[in-house]
C-alpha cells in the first residue's frame, strides 16, 4: 500500500498527459507550453526518479498539419492523421528534452504487443533497457497500424498497461479535472473530491463522468487504468494538469488529485499472477545446484543449471521447473523458446551468444518473472 508520503520514495514513474493538456482545443500542439511538462519531468529525473511518458496529441497535431476542420470519424482517416501528427509530436518533445541534454525514445504500441507474451517481454525489455540507458521513453498507441479490434481505445488504458509492463511504483494520469469527485463537478457545485481510495474498487465507477471532446477516454477509463496498473503493484494518482508544478508537488507528497492505492507491492502482485496461471507450456529439469540457488530465494534461473527440456514452448510462455525427482520447484516466464533452450542448457550465460548467435537475456528466467512453489 502506498500513502501520500510514500510517493516521495517512489522510484519508477509513468506519467500520462492527455490531449486537453497538450493541444489548443484540438488545433495542434501547445508547443510553447510543452516545456512546462518537460521541466517537471527533468526535475524528477534530477532527483533520481525513472520516468516513462505516455503522451496523447498525435491526432490533434495531425488535424492541424493537414488543415482539417474537425476530427475524422473513420478508422483509416484517423490512422492517416495520427501518422502525420506523430511526427510533430515527437519532434516537439525531442526539441524540448534536448534543451536539458536528455535523450528521448519513441515507442509505439498496439494491444497485440501487450497481449502476446513474446512481444510483451520484448516491449518490457526494450523499455527497461531505455530507462537504464538514461533515455526517456515517450509512448503512444500505434494508431497507424492498429485495427479496431486491437486498439487500446485511449491512452489511459495504454498508460495502465505500461505501468503494469515495467512494474512502475506510481502512475500519474494528468487531465483537465482535479481528480475523481463524488458527483460531476460541472453539474453539481457541491461535488467533493475523493482524495484517496483503492484501485479496482468498482463502487467508484458510479462517480465517473462523461468522456471529453478531445480524448477518447473519460474518468471511467482512468479508473480502469488504475486497476490494471495495480495488478503489478502500481499506485495511481489522477490529478489536474492545470495545477502549477503538479508533477513535482505530487512527488513531494502533496495531497493533489485522487490517489488510488494498490493492494500489494509490485513483486508480490506479479508473482501472485504467476502463481494463478494454470496453463504451463513446458518443463525444465534442474540440477541440484540450481534447485538450491532458487530455493535460497531472490535468484534468477540460468541455463547452466538446466539438465533437460520438455515441451514446445515459445519465448514468454510459462514453464515449470522441477528437480531430479520430478517435483515442481518453481515456475516462470521463459526468455527463450524450447529449441533455443535445448541448445544452451547446461552452458554458462557467457556462451549464449556463440551458441545462438545473439543474446536476448542473460537469464533463462529472470527472478522478477519466477515464483517458487
Amino acid at each position: 500500500m502506498m500513502s501520500r508520503h510514500k510517493i516521495t520514495q517512489a522510484h519508477r514513474w509513468v506519467i500520462k498527459l492527455g490531449s486537453s493538456l497538450l493541444t489548443n482545443n484540438g488545433l495542434g500542439l501547445k508547443t510553447d507550453t510543452l516545456d512546462i511538462w518537460v521541466s517537471q519531468i527533468m526535475a524528477l529525473r534530477k532527483d533520481g526518479h525513472e520516468i516513462v511518458l505516455v503522451s496523447s496529441g498525435a491526432v490533434a497535431e495531425g488535424i492541424t498539419r493537414l488543415g482539417l476542420k474537425k476530427r475524422p470519424s473513420t478508422l483509416h482517416e484517423l490512422q492517416a492523421v495520427a501518422a502525420v501528427g506523430q511526427m510533430g509530436l515527437i519532434q516537439a518533445y525531442e526539441y524540448c528534452f534536448q534543451q536539458y541534454g536528455a535523450h528521448t525514445a519513441q515507442i509505439l504500441l498496439t494491444h497485440d504487443d501487450i497481449s502476446n507474451r513474446s512481444r510483451y517481454l520484448n516491449a518490457r525489455s526494450t523499455l527497461k533497457t531505455l530507462i537504464s540507458m538514461g533515455a526517456i521513453p515517450i509512448v503512444n498507441e500505434n494508431d497507424s497500424v492498429a485495427t479496431d479490434e486491437i486498439r487500446f481505445g485511449d491512452n489511459d488504458t495504454l498508460a495502465g498497461l505500461v505501468a503494469n509492463l515495467i512494474e512502475a511504483d506510481v502512475l500519474v494520469i494528468l487531465t483537465d479535472q482535479a481528480g475523481l469527485y463524488d458527483q460531476d463537478p460541472r453539474k453539481n457545485t457541491d461535488a467533493k473530491l475523493i482524495s484517496q481510495s483503492r484501485a479496482g474498487d468498482r463502487s467508484l465507477e458510479q462517480h465517473a463522468g462523461e468522456t471529453g471532446n478531445l480524448g477518447r477516454g473519460g474518468m471511467l477509463t482512468k479508473l480502469r487504468a488504475a486497476e490494471t496498473a495495480a495488478k503489478s503493484g502500481s499506485t495511481t494518482v489522477i490529478a489536474s494538469g492545470h495545477e502549477k508544478d503538479v508533477v513535482i508537488r505530487i512527488s513531494q507528497g502533496e495531497e493533489l488529485g485522487t490517489l488510488l492505492e494498490a493492494d500489494m507491492g509490485h513483486i508480490t502482485a506479479r508473482k501472485q499472477w504467476l502463481a494463478g496461471q494454470s496453463r504451463l507450456s513446458g518443463e525444465l529439469t534442474l540440477d541440484d545446484g540450481a534447485v538450491r540457488v532458487l530455493q535460497a530465494g531472490g535468484k534468477s534461473l540460468l541455463a547452466v543449471g538446466v539438465e533437460s527440456v520438455q515441451g514446445q514452448f515459445i519465448r514468454g510462455e510459462i514453464v515449470c521447473c522441477v528437480d531430479s525427482n520430478g517435483h515442481e520447484v518453481a515456475r516462470g516466464l521463459i526468455n527463450y523458446n524450447a529449441e533455443e533452450t535445448v541448445k544452451i542448457l547446461g552452458q554458462p550465460s557467457s556462451k549464449i551468444e556463440s551458441l545462438l548467435g545473439y543474446v536476448d537475456e542473460e537469464e533463462l528466467i529472470h527472478r522478477d518473472n519466477l515464483i517458487l512453489v
